[in-house]
């Protein structure tokens, strides 16, 4: 009995589909409670990010709105838990009635086709446009036991590779950069306070973000002053921040685009911070915190499957509140935030996410980072001094 299952040839249109999308366009499957006879795939990162494989019988016009009805109420927790405005529904159905006289090639954002068997699969025009390559990937030297073998060594592997890599990004490893950066940010605060309040305020007089200093020459200010902090409360809030954001960048970027994320967004930071603050000094390492907040922001966007409720439940919520923190409290520079922000998210995209971005996202966001820091070095250092 297992073995005519097998032999079906609507199974075996079925096993295709998934060994195609799964292994060749890196579709993952969707668990959804309650969905019988049908598999949901997606790939966010892809044209159409849902593909359904329908195979329960839809017999007239009035079970085909039932079917509509029921995508659109699913797509919308999707779209919800995935933090997505829009997404594009492709539909095979491979039992669909010449009853159903709906148009279901109609509407762009749920398109659906009626496949009857691999013949409709090489002559319809739309699933040739949307996956042109898939009349050819059909086709198989395997067949009964032997293809559905296949099918399923293929699928586990691809299944696998997919779990190592997750494995690799998200699996905690020692955040040595993290650790440096916050005993640089003690070091700088204690040796001064250790030799005296006089050498103390040398320190933050001769290294601070200060406008008018850098524009006369002192440019290193842009980043040294990254690296100070105000009093201990000051360097304990920041530090302890860096060490709950920190270990995340580190890992999910790895070492080297870390620091630079850490450095960038600080310089923006600082940048935007001499442009509207006036002459007024500013310290401290919330602007590239801010910046690894910006770059986490974006990392949880390619892998908002994962991390929609945690980007919509906490890095989205603690971004907003901290703002709104600064532009409520005296004596926080909140432009330092907003350009470190920015510019962490910014130089996120140009270091791109591994196994997920593209060349293409990445040349694009060097070309913006670009333009954003010539745009800052510009109003900062020329049109500020004015």
């Amino acid at each position: 009995m297992k073995e005519e299952i097998m032999m079906d040839d609507k199974n075996i249109i079925i096993m295709k589909l998934l060994h195609y999308f799964i292994t060749e366009k890196n579709y993952n499957p969707i668990i959804l409670q309650g969905v019988d006879n049908e598999i949901w795939l997606e790939n966010i990162n892809s044209e159409c990010e849902i593909v359904r494989i329908v195979s329960g019988n839809i017999y007239n016009d009035e079970q085909y709105d039932f079917d509509v009805f029921k995508t659109k109420r699913i797509l919308k927790k999707i779209k919800k838990k995935t933090l997505s405005l829009n997404m594009n529904v492709f539909s095979i159905f491979l039992n669909m009635s010449d009853n159903v006289t709906r148009q279901i090639d109609n509407n762009p954002k749920l398109l659906g086709i009626n496949i009857k068997d691999e013949d409709d699969i090489k002559k319809n025009k739309i699933l040739k446009n949307i996956f042109p390559d898939l009349p050819k990937k059909m086709k198989y030297s395997e067949e009964g036991v032997e293809l559905f073998m296949k099918i399923t060594n293929d699928i586990n592997k691809h299944n696998k590779e997919d779990a190592k890599k997750l494995d690799n990004v998200f699996k905690n490893k020692t955040p040595y950069i993290t650790y440096f950066l916050i005993a640089v940010n003690i070091i700088f605060y204690l040796v001064p306070t250790l030799m005296g309040s006089d050498t103390y305020k040398y320190i933050i007089d001769t290294f601070c973000i200060h406008g008018p200093s850098i524009r006369a020459g002192q440019y290193y200010r842009l980043l040294t002053g990254i690296f100070l902090h105000a009093d201990l409360i000051h360097l304990f809030c920041n530090c302890y921040a860096l060490y709950v954001i920190g270990p995340q960048i580190e890992s999910f970027f790895g070492r080297i685009k870390y620091i630079i994320i850490y450095l960038f967004s600080g310089l923006t930071g600082a940048l935007l911070s001499i442009t509207l603050s006036g002459s007024t000094g500013a310290i401290g390492a919330s602007g590239a915190i801010f910046g690894l907040m910006g770059a986490l922001l974006y990392f949880g966007y390619y892998y908002r499957v994962y991390l929609g409720n945690v980007v919509k439940t906490q890095i989205i919520p603690i971004i907003l509140l901290n703002l709104f923190i600064g532009f409520v409290s005296p004596g926080i520079d909140n432009f330092g935030h907003i350009g470190g922000l920015i510019g962490g998210a910014l130089i996120a995209m140009a270091l791109g996410v591994k196994d997920k971005s593209s060349k293409f996202e990445e040349i694009n966001g060097w070309v913006i980072c670009l333009i954003f820091l010539a745009f800052l070095l510009y109003m900062g250092l020329i049109f500020a001094g004015r």
